[in-house]
């Protein structure tokens, strides 16, 4: 993967690592994943078409790229999905610190174990609200807790986790599960609220982690486990902007992208979505207005028997 070029082709004087208020990084892994592989290659196809989409969005009437977007080095790690995921919460953990908007695009779903871990030393009172058409609660899977069907069970240990668009899980996974915060694709076809009550199960400081497959496959067909009955378009815009407007969203990652040669389309999806979220995030904000992500460096996991090979402080 080029590091070479900017995000989106913006000009220099918006990618700066100095300067810009965003960190973009990719983290092109596919190490665990059981059926459809290629989501190490969702990172590459996610910048390229992220290249030929208008910086302009006509809905919030900005130009989020000018509040600056840095795009950093891959991580490439890949030894082992444990190596990952540290390398993962060693990274985001230190761009937090730089006081940086921070974001993430995967790569399979287990880079998120390393981006939770790191916002969850950063930010008391952390929601982690995982859009996603699987639970990913598994304890353990095929011998390892750090796959991709165990994304966000630490999460489920550690912090406010609400799941929204589950439509495909493993009988084991409901003794992890809140049902009072677990929102079934099943039930919100029919729920007209079921955004309002998502909002309702939010703390202040929420991290998002987005896995592509929470949307159909009519739209998004490009992932290693596409589910029918998920997401659309504006639904999902809708959600967001709300989420982003009402809580103080502190970061996000996107994963599972699984790209198709003969069909581009989905890869659009991805950048355009990326793009959605950040313009969601600055909108009202000027270009020039210091960002400020107020985390506490010493808040520590909720739980502090837990221990991170690459802990920090």
């Amino acid at each position: 993967m080029s590091t070479k070029k900017n995000y989106a082709g913006i000009p220099d004087e918006f990618a700066q690592l100095e300067k810009a208020k965003i960190i973009l990084i990719p983290v092109p892994y596919d190490g665990t994943s059981t059926w459809g592989k290629g989501s190490d290659k969702g990172p590459q196809a996610f910048l390229e078409a992220s290249e030929n989409m208008e910086l302009y969005d006509i809905e919030t009437d900005t130009e989020v790229y000018e509040q600056g977007i840095h795009l950093t080095a891959p991580i490439t790690e890949n030894s082992s999905a444990e190596a990952m995921v540290n390398a993962v919460h060693k990274t985001t953990k230190e761009y937090i610190k730089r006081n940086k908007f921070v974001t993430l695009v995967g790569g399979e779903h287990s880079i998120s174990i390393g981006t939770i871990r790191a916002f969850n030393e950063c930010f008391d009172n952390l929601t982690v609200l995982h859009i996603d058409a699987h639970a990913d609660l598994r304890e353990s899977y095929e011998g390892t807790k750090y796959n991709h069907a165990c994304a966000v069970h630490e999460a489920s240990q550690t912090t406010n986790l609400v799941q929204v668009g589950i439509r495909s899980m493993d009988a084991i996974e409901k003794t992890f599960m809140d049902d009072e915060k677990t929102f079934f694709a099943h039930d919100m076809v029919n729920d007209e609220y079921w955004i309002d009550k998502v909002i309702e199960s939010l703390t202040d400081n929420v991290l998002i982690t987005f896995d592509l497959d929470v949307l159909d496959p009519s739209i998004m067909p490009s992932t290693g486990t596409p589910e029918p009955g998920g997401l659309f378009w504006y639904e999902t815009l809708d959600f967001l902007k709300q989420v982003f407007e009402e809580k103080n969203v502190v970061g996000f990652d996107m994963v599972e992208l699984c790209p198709n040669e003969h069909d581009k389309s989905a890869d659009f999806l991805a950048a355009k979505l990326y793009y959605k979220m950040l313009s969601y995030k600055f909108m009202g904000k000027a270009a020039d207005e210091e960002y400020d992500n107020t985390y506490d460096v010493d808040y520590k996991a909720a739980n502090a028997s837990l221990k991170y090979d690459d802990d920090e402080d």
